[in-house]
């Protein structure tokens, strides 16, 4: 594969933000869905994919940098233990036997080696071995300390690590993320949200019932193809609410504020209330002090059990705007009489 900046066409001082804008613009372009007649969109929007599969995520991006993985995200050759396949776990193999078994070549003539020392099984005790032996044993030997890998045209059995039969499954593809958001009108009407994800698409998303915010749904088989063939990756959406002007998200219940008139708290009244739906008018019983939460049942969320919570109403008792002398008269003399009484108790 391509190096992943010149498939995107960025320099290696890009940054996150470049690198992202650059992988939706080529995903987009390149997209199968928008390019039925040409056969090699697929090809060029699995290399942009595995470009960003590298360059999009921060730790690969800097061990390909630093040389440490390839343009595929593969281990790169780092000494020894890359014969092995597995790094420094191969404990077969003896280092200093490596340089033993290359100096007797120095020693003796006709090309064959008078003697070398090779480990038997790493940490057991070593085996030294005196005679003659042609070129073609010694790779053998060095071979097969390698744990096997690359060993096969020196005798080596192929896979021996591997279970008889078994065959290696091609990679899934990367998960991509994507946020939708949505409004608590559309939630409450059932209303399926479209999300765009990153390589262009529009997904209609179906809401689980009792969706909370910041929950995440998985569209299985949605994220990024994968470059060898296997399954495609999944995508993680992840919801989030739109600020309400009114409303106040608590669980599965709403939470709003009214405001109610000083004669309303004391004699009683009604108090119209909005919900998602529309208004709707509350009773507001008499000598209600400020603060006093209200109940509406079923006026709030979907709930997971396929009902809905409730609108909790606090309500806010309020002066007149203007000064109103009559009202001042009648809690001065209201508070006379308060004291009047408190005086005679």
């Amino acid at each position: 594969m391509r190096d992943p900046y010149d498939v995107l066409g960025l320099s290696r001082t890009a940054s996150a933000a470049e690198i992202k804008r650059a992988y939706r613009k080529l995903a987009k372009a390149n997209h199968p869905d928008h390019n039925a007649g040409d056969p090699t969109s697929a090809e060029r929007f699995a290399e942009v994919n595995s470009a960003y599969e590298i360059l999009g995520d921060k730790d690969k991006r800097e061990k390909f940098d630093r040389g440490e993985i390839d343009a595929e995200g593969k281990p790169r050759f780092a000494g020894f233990e890359g014969f092995a396949g597995g790094g420094a776990q191969n404990a077969d193999f003896d280092p200093r036997s490596f340089s033993d078994i290359f100096s007797s070549f120095g020693r003796g003539g006709g090309g064959r080696a008078r003697s070398f020392r090779f480990s038997s099984g790493g940490r057991g005790p070593r085996t030294t071995h005196t005679g003659g032996m042609d070129e073609e044993d010694v790779l053998n030997s060095i071979f097969g300390a390698f744990g096997g890998a690359g060993a096969q045209g020196a005798g080596a059995q192929p896979n021996a690590g591997r279970r008889a039969g078994a065959t290696a499954q091609p990679p899934k593809g990367t998960d991509l993320k994507a946020e939708v958001a949505v409004t608590l009108e559309d939630l409450v009407a059932g209303k399926k949200p479209t999300v765009t994800l990153p390589d262009g698409r529009d997904v209609a998303l179906t809401l689980p019932k009792g969706v909370k915010d910041g929950q995440v749904i998985r569209l299985r088989g949605q994220g990024y193809a994968s470059p060898q063939g296997g399954p495609s990756g999944d995508a993680r959406i992840t919801v989030r609410f739109v600020p309400h002007p009114r409303f106040k998200v608590d669980g599965s219940d709403l939470r709003t504020d009214v405001a109610v008139s000083l004669e309303d708290a004391v004699l009683g009244g009604k108090a119209t209330v909005p919900t998602i739906e529309g208004n709707v008018s509350l009773t507001v019983p008499a000598h209600t002090s400020g603060g006093r939460v209200m109940r509406l049942k079923g006026k709030g969320l979907p709930t997971s059990t396929g009902g809905r919570g409730d609108l909790l109403v606090s309500l806010r008792i309020t002066l007149p705007e203007t000064h109103d002398a009559e009202l001042e008269a009648l809690m001065k003399k209201w508070r006379a009489a308060k004291a009047e009484r408190k005086a005679s108790a």
